[in-house]
């Protein structure tokens, strides 16, 4: 019987990956036969991903990328026309979250950023990509987004806008981009630990708040991501687009 989940031979590109929900992302799918583009804003941290991926037996190669940066967007997928001619998943996860605070208090600056990144940079890489798996006959899109798109967290305002952006992208990405064979669905993420979650960790009031909404009883760990992310990216998957799953442990519920 075929293992719908075998990605042998496959091309992913993950952003964001040198830790957190990105990193087991990366190792996931590494895990699973794809040759991954570990990639983030600094390089090194992606080496390390990479050395831990190659460790394990599987391919990968780390490659810096800010995608709030278009030249460095062009950069990339230059890399990956060059080096391996297409590309079968992309996975973006890069995100920014600069200000926590009450929404009237948000700075221009850190508006500016939160957009760049999470809907500007989620965008473009979309448009690279698809025009490449277009152009090859299909290929797959996952978005990270969160359940602040959904139920906006408190003082995280711009942020929990901007992934209510991310899940009206993905649909309409995958609306216009059905025929192509190219498949568009995002991640929605509860509250997992990571250093980019910082903030609700930190604050053990918010915290406490936070968990007494989640059905689990408890915060979710990277890996418990990734799972959900190897199946949109899989044969599994074939017949799914245009969704936004909820990994949250019942706090939406």
């Amino acid at each position: 019987m075929k293992n719908l989940f075998d990605l042998s031979e496959k091309i992913a590109l993950v952003t964001g990956a040198s830790r957190g929900i990105g990193e087991s992302i990366a190792k996931t799918l590494a895990g699973a036969g794809a040759h991954v583009i570990v990639s983030s804003r600094k390089v090194e941290d992606c080496d390390t991903v990479v050395e831990s991926i190659v460790a394990d037996g599987g391919s990968a190669r780390a490659f810096g990328c800010n995608v709030g940066d278009m030249a460095l967007i062009k950069e990339i997928f230059d890399h990956v026309r060059e080096t391996h001619g297409r590309i079968d998943i992309l996975v973006n996860n890069a995100a920014a979250n600069p200000y926590f605070g009450h929404i009237l208090d948000t700075p221009d600056w850190a508006f500016d950023k939160t957009v760049e990144v999470n809907l500007r940079g989620y965008f473009y890489m979309s448009v690279e990509a698809g025009k490449m798996m277009r152009d090859q006959g299909g290929g797959s899109i996952i978005n990270t987004a969160s359940v602040n798109a959904l139920q906006p967290g408190m003082f995280q305002g711009i942020y929990s806008i901007s992934k209510a952006a991310v899940v009206s992208m993905t649909k309409s990405f995958a609306k216009e981009c059905g025929h192509f064979g190219v498949r568009v669905n995002a991640l929605l993420p509860g509250l997992t630990k990571t250093k980019f979650a910082g903030a609700l960790f930190e604050d053990e009031e918010i915290y406490k708040k936070a968990i007494s909404q989640v059905a689990l009883g408890t915060h979710a760990e990277p890996d418990q991501m990734a799972g959900t992310v190897l199946y949109l990216a899989s044969d599994a998957a074939s017949y799914t687009t245009g969704e936004c799953i909820v990994v949250d442990g019942g706090l939406t519920i």
